[in-house]
């Protein structure tokens, strides 16, 4: 049985939902995700920017001007506020968009720790659906779980957290079929 790192099953899960775009700030926190976007390439391109916020809103008109859904990738802490002006956007447009916040390392979770921000608590009114994939293993449940929440009855933001270390953590989970989203 083979296995694969959580941030190459997430980019394998992006690509089985037919994502062809990405827009994010690169961060440390998200290195796994970013190292596996580049194997992915040119199959997932992906558009770096210079801040969080221009990367949300780019997400988000690009799900308007294509009707996909849009994805941004932003690191914790202040990355992950400047990009809450986008998911703001999302919300009030009704737009499909999914915001993945690479995070602390799970064994510092509520200590503290440097740019450590509670993604629920900020973002809870804002998004559809905010959660924190805490094991490597429920990266395609959650994946599969964002898209049909984006997409589903009015359309809108999803934040997703991910801690450092999950992203890193070997799993031999495998990504789910894409999830149909009735018209």
């Amino acid at each position: 049985m083979s296995t694969t790192s959580g941030g190459a099953l997430l980019v394998e899960c992006l690509k089985i939902q037919g994502v062809k775009t990405v827009f994010g700030v690169p961060g440390e926190s998200y290195l796994a995700v970013l190292d596996a976007l580049y194997d992915a390439s040119p199959s997932i391109k992906t558009v770096m920017c210079r801040h969080e916020g221009g990367a949300s809103y780019m997400a988000e008109a690009y799900s308007k001007f294509t009707g996909e859904i849009g994805v941004c990738l932003v690191t914790r802490g202040p990355g992950a506020t400047n990009a809450s002006i986008g998911v703001h956007t999302a919300r009030q447009n009704s737009t499909a968009m999914i915001l993945l916040i690479g995070h602390v390392s799970r064994s510092m979770l509520g200590r503290e720790a440097f740019q450590e921000i509670d993604h629920t608590r900020f973002f809870d009114g804002v998004a559809k659906w905010v959660a924190n994939i805490d094991n490597a293993d429920r990266v395609p449940e959650m994946m599969a779980r964002a898209f049909a929440t984006a997409g589903g009855g009015r359309p809108g933001p999803v934040v997703l957290s991910l801690p450092e270390d999950m992203l890193s953590e070997h799993t031999a989970a495998e990504a789910l079929a894409r999830v149909r989203i009735a018209e």
